[in-house]
């Protein structure tokens, strides 16, 4: 185990990339990969609780996803269904509050209603606070945002002058939580991927070319270990 600098960041935000890669790579269908990755999700949430990490983002569907196969959308979303009903209690003993962004109206009924259900029942929760993206797109993000400014101006309950940074922050499906710290991407892919691009401006970013499935508790300890050897300057000298 790498040993950890005392300085870990406040929010980690993860694009979980390669589940699909890692089962080509064995001869797998892709929804294994989908299934094995979900083993590094629950490595990554207990060792963000015990690093005192407050807030973790994960990438888990994006707006784009929906454009894949249909077997493999049934799939992913049927994982997302079981690893909710399955997890729930675990977060509960836990104190990980659970939390959902994106156009969760496209998710299919039943597994909006085991969101709820799971977000519901994690309410009370203050330990670690778990965000999952789901049927997310950054740039479908600040267009709601957008859209809810006009409505706002056209009823004359805002004033167009009076937009600003926090305006737009306060509006956005992240209205309370904090901008990521770090951003890690797996796979080792080089791109955003239409991701938080409003929250992580000044984001520290860390790739790794491990595939998701294959990101453990030493990977993330890396990661930190890479982001605390950092000098954030947020563009002062």
């Amino acid at each position: 185990m790498p040993e950890m600098n005392s300085h870990v960041p406040q929010h980690v935000a993860i694009i979980m990339d390669g589940n699909g890669r890692w089962a080509s790579e064995r001869g797998l269908p892709r929804r294994e990969g989908h299934r094995a990755g979900a083993e590094s999700v629950r490595e990554v949430v207990e060792t963000c609780k015990e690093l005192g990490i407050k807030f973790l983002t994960l990438y888990a569907f994006s707006s784009e996803n929906w454009n894949r196969p249909r077997t493999e959308i049934k799939a992913l979303m049927s994982l997302l269904k079981g690893f909710l009903r399955r997890k729930t209690p675990e977060m509960q003993k836990q104190g990980v509050r659970l939390h959902a962004i994106g156009r969760l109206e496209e998710l299919p009924d039943d597994c909006r209603a085991e969101l709820e259900k799971a977000i519901e029942h994690t309410s009370s929760n203050t330990d670690l606070d778990l965000v999952l993206a789901l049927s997310y797109g950054a740039r479908e993000e600040i267009v709601d945002a957008c859209r809810q400014l006009a409505r706002e101006a056209a009823t004359g309950d805002l004033d167009p002058e009076s937009i600003d940074n926090d305006a737009i922050t306060q509006r956005l499906y992240t209205a309370g939580i904090p901008d990521p710290d770090l951003l890690i991407r797996t796979s080792g892919e080089c791109r955003i991927s239409n991701f938080l691009l409003w929250q992580i401006s000044y984001a520290e970013i860390v790739i790794t070319r491990k595939y998701w499935p294959d990101f453990r508790e030493a990977d993330l300890h890396q990661a930190i270990a890479e982001y605390a050897r950092r000098h954030r300057r947020f563009g002062a000298i």
